[in-house]
């Protein structure tokens, strides 16, 4: 009897255990850590070219971009160069980007840029003005960075950049300083190795006057002091930290013709691992035809599909040359995103 009552209870304890991993295991979820960093706008492509390409740019070289991409890539740059980019972002959302490069032989690569985020004006309501206080509120938010990029060998680039970031909601305000590090190495079999490890910095917390208020520190007594000045703390929060790892190489190559390819692997600290691929078919390098794809493997991503062009046309009379690119990116429920880059070569 006793041993039958053992068995009994050994059973139970294994059909419990058994139940409660089954559990788990349907009810399991993938924790993404989505939306727990500052400074989101540090993510966003900011050109068309790479974004084009499905934001396979990590192991591209050579054009201002590679700032934000990979810093080593700038290192192949021989002339000087600039780059302005202005399109709407999503919701209505104004991106600009600002970039420019000046190389000095033995020495190496040298790069200013600046990103602006701005959100457009809108009323300033509350529970007692429901349709506006009279006051405008907007936001905006600055990266401004430094970079400086040389070859090693002829095969071996590194590059970093040192930025001042800033977030601004009206009348409260947060800043931080980051650094981006990168490293471009060539096989002896023309295939790009590109890594990069961006926005390693400080925490931002918000903080102004927007926060400030005044309460009763005592409501149910009368006599004392009836207000006093306080201050909303608000939370500290990382910047988006990434690290890329790419690929990328021609797979075919001749005097008119050239098709290259990119892969990047991508490891953030806010969202699951995914991975970027894209293509640049260049006629003549004058004419180029681009499309990749973003976020794959990566569930609930809206980014996705991309498709571009190109034109770099040199201006008569001159060594100077002109760079048009134009990209398109399906953003699913939030429809698309089309940004348009301009640059100069002298």
């Amino acid at each position: 009897m006793m041993n039958t009552k053992i068995l009994k209870a050994h059973l139970s304890a294994v059909i419990i255990l058994a139940g409660s991993v089954f559990g788990q295991l349907v009810n399991s979820q993938t924790i993404t850590k989505s939306g727990t960093t500052a400074g989101q706008f540090l993510k966003i492509g900011v050109d068309a070219r790479g974004s084009a390409m499905g934001n396979a740019f990590t192991a591209m070289a050579g054009d201002v971009s590679s700032m934000f991409w990979n810093p080593a890539g700038l290192a192949e740059l021989t002339t000087i160069e600039s780059m302005f980019a202005n399109h709407n972002w999503l919701a209505g959302i104004t991106f600009n980007y600002l970039g420019l490069a000046l190389p000095i032989r033995g020495v190496g690569v040298f790069g200013f840029a600046i990103t602006n985020l701005s959100v457009p004006e809108d009323k300033v309501r509350t529970v007692i003005d429901p349709e506006g206080t009279g006051e405008y509120w907007s936001a905006q938010d600055l990266a401004v960075n430094v970079t400086f990029a040389r070859k090693l060998t002829d095969r071996f680039s590194i590059g970093g950049n040192l930025k001042y970031i800033q977030q601004n909601i009206w009348h409260s305000k947060a800043s931080s300083y980051a650094a981006d590090l990168g490293a471009l190495f060539v096989t002896p079999w023309n295939i790009r190795l590109g890594a990069s490890l961006t926005n390693y910095g400080s925490d931002m917390q918000l903080s102004g006057r927007d926060q400030k208020l005044s309460v009763d520190p005592d409501l149910t007594n009368q006599g004392n002091v009836e207000f006093v000045n306080a201050l909303y703390e608000t939370d500290a929060y990382p910047l988006p930290l990434l690290f890329r790892v790419g690929l990328s190489g021609e797979l075919l190559k001749t005097e008119s013709f050239r098709l290259t390819f990119g892969i990047d692997a991508l490891h953030p600290n806010d969202n699951t691992e995914a991975v970027n691929a894209g293509l640049e078919f260049a006629v003549g390098e004058m004419f180029f035809l681009r499309g990749g794809h973003a976020n794959l493997f990566r569930e609930d991503a809206e980014e996705g599909l991309t498709l571009g062009g190109g034109m770099h046309y040199r201006i008569w009379g001159t060594q100077t040359m002109l760079k048009i690119d134009y990209s398109y990116t399906d953003f699913g429920r939030l429809k698309n995103v089309q940004r348009i880059s301009m640059g100069i070569v002298m």
